[in-house]
């Protein structure tokens, strides 16, 4: 069911990790190593992924290298939207993985790339086919962001709206099916695409759109998925149940799940970009979410029932 474990996400980006609380990204290379070892304890066989990282940046990188962070996990993954809001054009790809490649010899994925459909749904989807012929081949792993349009009554994950603008806007026009579900025109071209592409689709806590989400996935031919389980979530009532039932509806996917998102009662600061009081125990969240959804082999032979065979032990 998973095959695949990130370590955070984007933790050179301000939306997701506070470098007021950690200016150097010592606590997050702590973090990270406490982490990757804990999911590879739990399996070794599961890929572990250090967070992708946006922006691309080759010193962010010779910094988790030199923290030992390089070490404790089998790639790294680098995000890239140069249509949206990065300050270089898309034909710059091929030289932004090399930059990646001279500081490490670990297999890079770009975990998230996308096109929004804010400008114009054409733009997207020539956004699509020009990222194929620039990327397909390139790296060990592509995964397309993402599925669906962020619903407009949610709030996009960022802690700086008012200074984004109309880029802040641009994270709701990411899918390749709009709000009310109707397919934009990209869609077909990454259905052309979806044997080499992986996809990225976020899941929000008991989110309606899952059962839709697998049936859209598997008409397209989509056979690997990235997605999250938050560290937050596992505090709500039911978390376990929901996690549950999110990872069985996505058992015929190899699915790349992202741990993480800080409990607000166990950051630094109470927000879920800060870094925790106590690291160890976002590890211990990695090594539980392992543990119950990609046991180790021999466990899984041992399991008795079905339910238990999918889920391991609770």
């Amino acid at each position: 069911m998973i095959e695949a474990a990130m370590i955070w996400n984007e933790p050179n980006n301000k939306s997701h990790w506070d470098p007021e609380i950690d200016p150097d990204w010592t606590r997050f290379a702590e973090m990270a190593i406490l982490a990757a070892d804990a999911i590879g304890a739990a399996n070794p066989t599961v890929t572990r992924v250090l967070g992708g990282i946006s922006p691309i940046d080759p010193r962010f990188m010779g910094r988790m290298q030199d923290f030992g962070v390089l070490a404790h996990v089998d790639a790294v993954a680098v995000h890239g939207f140069p249509l949206d809001w990065n300050l270089w054009q898309i034909q710059e790809w091929p030289s932004k993985i090399e930059e990646i490649r001279a500081v490490t010899n670990l297999p890079i994925w770009v975990s998230e790339v996308g096109v929004s459909s804010f400008g114009a749904e054409e733009v997207q989807r020539w956004g699509l086919e020009r990222t194929a012929e620039l990327l397909k081949g390139k790296v060990e792993r592509c995964q397309w962001y993402s599925l669906y349009d962020l619903p407009s009554e949610w709030e996009a994950t960022t802690r700086h709206k008012e200074a984004e603008g109309s880029s802040y806007y641009r994270h709701f026009y990411m899918g390749l099916l709009r709000e009310d579900g109707t397919p934009k025109p990209a869609l077909e071209a990454f259905a052309r695409h979806a044997a080499d592409f992986g996809l990225v689709q976020w899941f929000h806590f008991e989110d309606h759109r899952l059962d839709d989400a697998v049936s859209w996935m598997k008409r397209l031919g989509v056979r690997q998925l990235r997605t999250g389980l938050s560290w937050a979530d596992r505090f709500r009532p039911n978390a376990l149940d929901w996690f549950d039932r999110q990872m069985q509806a996505l058992e015929d996917f190899d699915v790349t799940v992202t741990f993480c998102f800080t409990p607000e009662h166990r950051g630094i600061a109470p927000h879920h970009t800060s870094a925790p009081q106590v690291p160890e125990e976002f590890a211990e969240f990695c090594a539980e979410m392992i543990d119950r959804y990609a046991p180790k082999q021999e466990r899984r032979l041992a399991a008795s029932s079905p339910s238990m065979a999918v889920l391991g032990p609770r």
